[in-house]
């Protein structure tokens, strides 16, 4: 299970996501303050806390929970193909909640810059199609030595 290079690509996607979900994503700036934007809420400039955008913590604590979750699977190769594509497809899915949230709901913060921790989505979805990669020809080697059998 540990020997094999999809299950380091999967706790990398977990490890990235649970630094996504600790680190702000952005920050919206006005004329005279600052609010910081987290996965969670938006901390604006007199101290009060906006938890408009928990979608977004709560869909990356999916995708880490998803990625640790299918580590253990290895004996079911084509559930973990599944379960990581899935994965791939709710990180697309931040990714639309994070322009909605941005561009409609929270607009009247001010003018919103993104931080770096905004491209760990877009890594964690490469990993999870390298992962995808590996298992697929971990599958295609069983097959094989059925077929020899």
């Amino acid at each position: 299970m540990i020997q094999r290079i999809q299950t380091v690509y999967l706790l990398i996607v977990a490890i990235l996501m649970v630094l996504m979900m600790s680190f702000p994503i952005g920050f919206f700036y006005t004329e005279a303050a600052v609010a910081e934007m987290s996965n969670l809420s938006v901390a604006l400039p007199d101290g009060a806390l906006d938890y408009t955008p928990w979608a977004l913590f709560a869909l990356l604590m999916l995708v880490a929970v998803l990625s640790l979750a299918t580590i253990f699977l290895y004996k079911k190769r084509m559930l973990q193909i599944r379960l990581t594509l899935f994965s791939s497809i709710v990180l697309v899915g931040y990714y639309a909640t994070l322009a909605f949230f941005v561009y409609s709901t929270l607009k009247g913060y001010g003018s919103f810059t993104y931080s770096w921790t905004v491209s760990l989505p877009v890594v964690s979805i490469i990993l999870n199609w390298l992962a995808i990669r590996a298992i697929g020809k971990d599958e295609m080697l069983v097959k094989a030595y059925e077929r020899l059998r």
